[in-house]
């Protein structure tokens, strides 16, 4: 067998914090954690070598000397950890009110998947027994998470995941509007596109229609100008390889996008 060095394009700072919160998570779980097949260390980095690089899960197992069973505790086990770390939203938009932020951005991305088997089982105006997880707006499969960034548009915040087939509008009053509404009524507003029209006062989105007058048109400018860093949100969080085509479990995609909010914002700087 051929052996070689590889660099993963990270900090050792961040190895180092992720190994230590692992550390941390075996002290308080784990009754005997000397028996464990792998260091801490050799799990942070197995968990960051799959997210950054997207690294198969059985080439990390034969990389690090573990069993494919193993490496699958390891890196889920890792996943949630991390992402245990994440900001809540009530502290993000605590902290954007201290700082006088002029406003937010909301927006949503599909994080592809397999395909899943998954079946719905109600109508609720659909076709009783239609694939959940498949999104019509993107003809895949995947699951709809909604991300909150600043006005430089940097991602703060990202929300528990819902099937591909949910709507952003649907996934945001459910994780996002409830406690956007109140940060609005404090002077911070939220900027989205137009698939978020009508989510309310305090969600400021472009008008729809043809034929408009100068001064809805100037409104609509000004917006996509001030929403425009936002685009860069899913780019920064998808420079993640294993965020484009997620092969785990779907329902575990909003933790390892926490995750890797978690694992940008440490690396803020590169950005």
């Amino acid at each position: 067998m051929l052996s070689y060095r590889a660099t993963l394009p990270v900090p050792l700072v961040v190895v180092r914090r992720v190994s230590a919160w692992l550390q941390h998570h075996r002290t308080v779980h784990d009754a005997r954690p000397w028996q464990r097949a792998a260091t801490c260390w050799t799990q942070a980095v197995l968990f960051l070598r799959w997210l950054i690089n997207a690294t198969p899960v059985h080439r990390l197992a034969a990389d690090h000397g573990l069993s494919q069973a193993t490496a699958y505790r390891y890196l889920h086990e890792a996943i949630d950890v991390v992402a245990d770390r994440a900001p809540t939203l009530e502290d993000v938009l605590a902290g954007q009110l201290d700082t006088a932020a002029p406003f937010v951005c909301l927006d949503g991305t599909l994080i592809r998947t397999n395909r899943c088997s998954a079946r719905s089982t109600s109508g609720n105006g659909a076709v009783k027994g239609y694939d959940i997880w498949y999104s019509g707006k993107h003809h895949a499969h995947g699951g709809n998470v909604q991300v909150l960034t600043d006005h430089t548009g940097f991602p703060i915040w990202t929300s528990p995941v819902e099937p591909g087939s949910t709507h952003d509008i649907t996934t945001a009053r459910t994780h996002a509007f409830p406690l956007l509404y109140p940060a609005a009524a404090k002077g911070l507003p939220t900027l989205a596109d137009k698939g978020y029209a009508g989510a309310g006062i305090g969600i400021h989105t472009p008008i729809k229609g043809h034929n408009l007058d100068r001064g809805t048109r100037t409104t609509n400018r000004l917006l996509r100008a001030l929403r425009a860093p936002a685009e860069r949100a899913n780019a920064i969080l998808k420079h993640y390889r294993a965020l484009r085509h997620i092969t785990l479990d779907p329902a575990r995609i909003g933790a390892i996008v926490a995750a890797a909010l978690v694992i940008a914002t440490m690396t803020r700087g590169r950005w």
